[in-house]
C-alpha cells in the first residue's frame, strides 16, 4: 500500500518530466494500474467503500484516453480527488461518516460530540477534495503543464498536510474544552 501511495504523489511529477518522451497512454496505462493496485489492496469489510470511487475512477481515465490521450494523463489526481470525495460525501448521507470510522479504530465509544466532530470535519475534506479536483481538472483543460504539475505535485500536498495538522490542533482543543467542561 505504501509503494502505491509514493506512486500515486510522484505521478504528476513523472507526467510532467516524461511528457515530451513517453505517449500519454503510457501514463494512462499506469494511472490505471495504480487504481487496480488501489482496488485490490480494499478487501477487507472496511476497506470495500473505496472499490465503487476507485472503479468509477478508472473508468473515468478509460473513457476519457479514449478521446484525449494527453487530458486522460493527467486526469488521474482528478479522478482520484472526485472519488476520495465521493467516498467522504457519501459517508455524510450513509452516517457514520469516514472520519467517526477511523476515529472509532481508537476510541470505539464515542460521544455524540465526537460524532459531530468527525462529520464536520468529513464535511471539510469533501469540500477540499471537489475544491482540489476542480483546480487540477481546470489546470489539466486550460492551465499550463508547469501549473498543472506543481499543483497536483506539490501545492495540493501541502493543502493536504495544513488541513491535516490543523485538524490534529483544533482537536486536541476540542477535547480539552470537553474535559475541562
Amino acid at each position: 500500500m505504501a509503494a502505491l501511495a509514493v506512486a500515486g504523489v510522484l505521478y504528476p511529477a513523472l507526467v510532467y518530466a516524461g511528457r515530451a518522451a513517453v505517449p500519454p497512454l503510457a501514463f494512462v496505462a499506469v494511472a490505471l494500474a495504480l487504481i487496480g493496485g488501489r482496488i485490490a489492496v480494499c478487501s477487507s469489510p472496511a476497506a470495500r467503500v473505496w472499490r465503487r470511487p476507485l472503479a468509477a475512477a478508472a473508468v473515468l481515465i478509460g473513457l476519457l484516453a479514449a478521446l484525449d490521450g494527453a487530458l486522460a494523463a493527467k486526469a488521474y489526481p482528478v479522478v482520484l480527488s472526485l472519488g476520495t470525495a465521493a467516498a467522504f460525501g457519501a459517508s455524510l448521507l450513509r452516517p457514520p461518516s469516514l472520519v467517526e470510522s477511523f476515529a472509532r479504530l481508537q476510541e470505539p465509544d464515542l460521544p455524540p460530540e465526537g460524532q459531530a466532530y468527525c462529520r464536520t470535519v468529513t464535511a471539510v475534506w469533501t469540500v477540499w477534495l471537489v475544491l482540489n479536483a476542480a483546480v487540477a481538472g481546470a489546470l489539466a483543460l486550460w492551465g499550463s503543464d508547469e501549473a498543472w504539475a506543481l499543483w497536483t505535485g506539490v501545492v495540493a500536498y501541502v493543502v493536504m498536510g495544513a488541513l491535516f495538522g490543523g485538524e490534529v490542533l483544533v482537536r486536541r482543543a476540542v477535547r480539552r474544552r470537553h474535559a475541562g467542561a
